[in-house]
């Protein structure tokens, strides 16, 4: 197995699709798909404009629809929620679809949806993700974080370490049989060195920092907590993620 960090979607390659395609942010929306499921939600559905959502949510019967719209790390006008994973309790979320759209994350999963297998990973649930690829033992899977606006982001790369290093330990592999770019090496150092100190880390990140000026501290805690959730958000079909059973 060869496994291949990209900071950003942006840096992802154009001509390529991987056997599986792992879409990461951590801070939030990776992190929220999965407690959303975890919490009983029927699907989480994806999308990078914000019209569409509204359009595409409109078909479905109000009482079985959330729609959760973040921007800039506050929430969207118009919508139920933003996208703090604290929100998605399971009174609130059990037997809906929570229609998604969020800064950076959805367009993470957007652009990577076209792999035959499409992940959602974050600390939260980084186990559940590592278990799959051991027991599918894919030939190649792309680690994909989705920054912000484009730039690279601690956060996630932190995570993505997380997973590399995880695989790599439980296949008793070296560095060199799992590395399929440079990335993969600094993401399991940047984890190595901080893997006991994450909610630090996430508040020397830039969208860390952004998150506590709007009040975001509890869910920089939640989000920095490592394998609390037992669940894997899985695409279904282009755009929308369900518990893999």
């Amino acid at each position: 197995m060869k496994l291949f960090v990209y900071h950003t979607p942006e840096l992802t390659p154009d001509s390529e699709v991987p056997d599986c395609a792992i879409a990461i942010d951590v801070l939030r929306a990776t992190t929220t798909i999965a407690t959303a499921l975890n919490s009983g939600a029927e699907a989480v559905q994806v999308f990078s404009d914000l019209d569409q959502l509204m359009q595409v949510s409109q078909e479905w019967p109000a009482e079985k629809r959330l729609r959760a719209g973040e921007r800039g790390g506050a929430m969207v006008p118009g919508c139920d929620l933003g996208n703090s994973p604290l929100d998605c309790t399971p009174e609130r979320m059990q037997g809906r679809r929570l229609f998604l759209t969020t800064t950076n994350g959805t367009r993470a999963l957007q652009r990577v949806q076209e792999s035959p297998i499409v992940l959602a990973a974050a600390l939260v649930n980084r186990d559940s993700a590592v278990q799959y690829l051991l027991a599918q033992q894919l030939e190649n899977v792309w680690l994909v974080g989705s920054g912000w606006q484009g730039s690279y982001s601690l956060e996630d790369t932190v995570c993505a370490g997380a997973i590399a290093h995880s695989v790599m330990n439980a296949n008793n592999s070296k560095l060199d049989d799992i590395a399929g770019n440079d990335e993969v090496m600094g993401a399991i150092a940047l984890y190595l060195q901080w893997q006991d100190r994450l909610l630090e880390l996430f508040h020397h990140a830039s969208h860390g920092k952004r998150l506590l000026r709007l009040d975001g501290h509890e869910d920089l805690k939640y989000c920095a907590e490592t394998d609390i959730l037992d669940v894997l958000p899985i695409q279904k079909e282009p755009g929308v993620l369900v518990k893999n059973d």
